[in-house]
Order: C-alpha cells, then structure tokens, then sequence
C-alpha cells in the first residue's frame, strides 16, 4: 500500500545526518524528528526538530521511516527497532561493523514489511552512472581488469573536530579506512558482481597516530574474471579518487572531483563525457534520498538492498582478515 504524509526520524545528527536533514527538507518533507545520544561533535541544530535522547521514546512517535546516521557499530539496534515497528529503513554504509552484529535485525526484518535501502550514494553519482551504461552495452567489450585508488587526508575531514575523536579514526564505532571508506567495495561489485577472493595488506603508514588501520590495497578476483587493485589510505595529499577499467577494445577512466569520464577505443578515439552544468558532491545524495521517498511510496524497489549491503561488509572484513593474517580470503557460492 502507498504511504502518504511519511513521518521521518532521523537518528544521528552529525554531518551526515544534517546532510540528510537539509535535502528531506529540500524535498519538501517536513515531518521530522530526531534521535541523539547527544555524543557528538556538533552543536545543536539551528531548526526547531523534536528530539529525543531515548530509543524507545523516539520510535513510540511512529515514525514511517527511519534515517540511521549514527556511527556504524551503533546502526543496529537503531536498524532492529525500526524494522519490529515496521518502518522503512535508510542504513547508512557501512551497514554494521561485524557479522554478529546483525542477527537481531534479520530476524525483526524477516517478520517485518520494511524496505531497507542502503545508502551507498556513490550509485547515483554521474560519472559512475555513465560508467555502468558503458558496461552493460558492450561498447568497449568485456572488463578485464581495473585500478581504483581513493586516498584523503583525514584531518581534513571535519575541521571543527580532533580528527582522532572522530568515528573515522575509532575501531570501537567501527571506524577505520576499509570501513570508512567502502564506497568503492560497493560500486565494484556494482559493476563486476561477486568477488570470488581476495588478499590484502593493512595497517598504519602516516603519523597520524590512530588506533585504527589508516591505509589497505586490496587485490580482488570477481567471478566473473574480472581482477584488479584497490587502494585507501588517510593521508594523501592531495586527495585523489578514481577508478580505471581496461576492457577489451578500450579503457574508461573516471576522477570524482571532476566527475569527467574519458572513454578511450581500442582505435585511438578519446571520447570525454562531462557532467550536467551545475553538478556537485550533494547531488549524489540529494538524488539517494529522493529515491529513498520513492521506496517508502512503493514506487521504486530499492536499488542497493540489505544483500547489497552485507556483500559489501563482507567483503570489507575479508580485507581486514587478509590483512591481518597475511592469507588469502575465499568466498562462498
């Protein structure tokens, strides 16, 4: 059944979760109420929100749908409570930050007529949309093999904060590079499907001093034959975030802070696909959130699903375990 006059919570209110707040809002969505532990590093919200400090005081409003913003390792007793109230769920990425942590939720959503969709926004991002077309039309021929690199200084991050408090940088919130930075996890598999295995490195290289691993280079193996490289860290300077995929006839090349694709054929023709005019970082969740209201209304499916979302975590851990133990991680069928 259609739902209409949606009632959200937003649970977290750090910089996400405001982000969240301002394009529900800029969606013309009003009914809003927040959950805070009242933990984090911001202040209090300009705008006059009802606000709770207690769980079970928030989700006695009904909400329609809940927004689950906090920090990772406490996604899911947020994420449980809403599915036995069967709201819709957005969870943040990544979805937890181990596998046990997860059995509460399943079973209240096996009971439940939630729809969850996992926010991995970088789905709706220009380029990398344009780069999933490629793919399936066959232009360039099959993938064969791919580097992706994201490296950012984490100081940089949030200025207002001691960037060693920060989710990002503490193992106990689930922080940490290959967690924090699974984006690109999620869009791989969204381009390749499955990994069949994987072998890593992990650990401390910067002076940052975290408690936590501040860089990985994963070398994965798709099912579908497809392998390649992925690196992250917290320290580069400057930023970079890419991603190249040699194909068969040719090669793409995409660079998030342009957000220009270059097709390049196997005949020496350079093709540079731009994005719209106007185009920037909040469009991509502007866009997530927009298709969120569209699951809530039964009008769309979710386009990253809990599975998604648990492929993707999984295969983060598997990083971690490789690179901890110096193995070679094997994916079940």
């Amino acid at each position: 059944m259609k739902k209409t006059g949606l009632k959200f919570l937003i649970a977290g209110v750090g910089s996400i979760g405001r982000r969240h707040l301002d394009n529900l809002l800029a969606l013309n969505q009003s009914a809003i109420i927040l959950y805070r532990t009242g933990k984090g590093t911001l202040g209090d919200l300009a705008q006059d929100f009802p606000t709770y400090h207690d769980l079970s005081a928030a989700m006695a409003q009904k909400p329609d749908a809940v927004i689950i913003s906090n920090p990772t390792a406490l996604h899911m007793p947020v994420a449980e409570a809403a599915a036995r109230s069967a709201a819709d769920i957005f969870l943040e990425k990544p979805i937890s930050h181990t596998f046990d942590s997860l059995q509460g939720f399943e079973a209240a959503m096996e009971a439940s007529r939630s729809q969850v969709f996992v926010a991995y926004q970088f789905r709706f991002n220009a380029g990398l949309k344009k780069i999933k077309e490629i793919l399936e039309n066959g232009s360039l021929g099959k993938p064969v093999s791919f580097i992706s690199r994201w490296g950012e200084y984490l100081p940089d991050w949030h200025p207002w904060e001691d960037y060693r408090n920060s989710y990002a940088a503490r193992p106990e919130l689930g922080g940490g590079v290959v967690l924090t930075l699974s984006h690109p996890i999620d869009y791989l598999r969204w381009f390749f499907d499955d990994v069949a295995w994987l072998t890593a490195d992990t650990g401390n290289r910067s002076a940052l001093d975290l408690a936590c691993e501040d860089y990985a280079d994963a070398h994965f193996v798709f099912r579908s034959g497809v392998q390649g490289d992925l690196h992250l860290d917290y320290d580069t300077r400057p930023k970079v975030h890419d991603l190249q995929i040699h194909c068969e006839s040719g090669e793409v090349f995409w660079d998030y802070d342009t957000n220009i694709v270059k097709v390049s054929a196997a005949n020496g023709a350079v093709q540079e696909i731009f994005p719209p005019t106007g185009y920037d970082r909040n469009q991509m969740y502007l866009d997530e959130m927009a298709h969120f209201l569209a699951v809530c209304e039964r009008k769309e499916k979710p386009i990253c699903t809990y599975h998604d979302g648990k492929q993707a975590l999984n295969i983060a851990l598997g990083i971690l375990q490789s690179g901890r133990y110096h193995d070679q991680v094997i994916f079940e069928d």
